[in-house]
């Protein structure tokens, strides 16, 4: 997923909040995307109970919607972008992962054919 420009607003906010980083994290898989805001500081725990911050990541939440085309349609495996604007060196990263089925091929067993009574 290419990475889209931080809305100004947003920025100037996070920097106001001592917010370091904001982390998008899109999943998807069935039906439904999903996102995940997470804003990350010099003591990252300050943001988890902080009510301001709260009603900020749910503000970015609203944001990334409206310029982020993200389904989450597919085939049922799950599967998720990440975006990472990092505001403390000016550089914005992506990641992109997913989850494959496995397949274990066990030996063959002889085939038991249960004796009528």
């Amino acid at each position: 997923m290419e990475a889209k420009p931080l809305s100004k607003t947003i920025h100037k906010k996070a920097k106001e909040l001592g917010v370091e980083m904001i982390v998008l994290q899109f999943s998807g898989g069935s039906d439904e995307g999903y996102l995940n805001v997470d804003l990350i500081g010099k003591d990252s725990s300050e943001y988890r109970y902080d009510e301001k911050a709260k009603n900020f990541a749910q503000e970015i939440e609203e944001w990334a919607w409206e310029v982020y085309d993200y389904s989450g349609a597919g085939d049922g495996n799950n599967y998720g972008d990440n975006i990472t604007y990092d505001l403390e060196n000016n550089e914005v990263r992506t990641d992109e992962w997913y989850d494959a089925p496995k397949y274990t091929n066990y030996p063959a067993t002889k085939l038991v054919i249960e004796e009528e009574e």
